[in-house]
């Protein structure tokens, strides 16, 4: 299917675990989509299978409504299932030509790089979009060393499809992403964590605009 770069501007990647007492992801997603995040990735590691199934359904109409791409973190038989606009792959999750396989033609994959050489492959192997990074320490993935700039700026040079930048992205370091050649920044903290998240998806995505 192919993804537009700016449909990468600013990604959310959601973490439960920045809800509050008696929040729910429901409360937060119109709120990111109101005020400039251009696609949403659903990311649950520790949900039960039938409740992963429930929000992603719940995501799937509130996504449908703002005209925002739905994406499934990993689970690519949840994705088919829901009839998510596409996955998201790892390096040790299911490989990117059986996803296709499922999800066919249409569906949007985009695969995780650490360096050129994952980044060529997945792009090979049909990705539609690369997620690079960490691009800066975080406390999401604390078994990645940061990926260097230059590397960075290599990889979106190497490949022809669109390339992300994510983990430990700010407000504040997200202006040293520029000239790198990426389409966007993924964000979870940055947005889930704040006070005022309308205001951070606002500040947040001028600043996307940018790079």
């Amino acid at each position: 299917m192919g993804i537009l770069p700016n449909t990468l501007r600013l990604y959310a990647v959601s973490d439960r675990s920045w809800l509050k007492d008696g929040e729910h992801l429901r409360d937060i997603l119109p709120l990111l989509f109101e005020n400039g995040v251009t696609l949403f990735q659903l990311r649950e590691k520790s949900l039960a299978r039938e409740a992963f199934v429930e929000e992603a359904l719940e995501s799937k109409e509130i996504c449908r409504r703002y005209h925002i791409p739905l994406i499934i973190n990993d689970a690519v038989d949840i994705a088919k299932e829901i009839g998510a606009d596409g996955v998201h792959v790892g390096l040790s999750d299911m490989d990117i030509k059986k996803a296709r396989e499922i999800l066919g033609s249409y569906a949007i994959i985009g695969a995780s790089a650490h360096n050129t050489a994952e980044a060529l492959a997945a792009e090979k192997a049909g990705a539609d979009y690369i997620g690079c990074g960490a691009v800066f320490s975080t406390a999401t993935k604390t078994d990645v060393t940061p990926l260097l700039h230059s590397e960075l700026t290599a990889i979106c040079r190497a490949v022809h499809i669109p390339v992300v930048a994510i983990g430990g992205i700010t407000e504040k370091n997200l202006p040293k992403l520029n000239g790198s050649g990426i389409a966007g920044a993924a964000v979870i903290s940055a947005l889930f964590a704040q006070e005022n998240i309308g205001a951070a998806t606002r500040h947040l995505r001028a600043l996307a605009d940018m790079l």
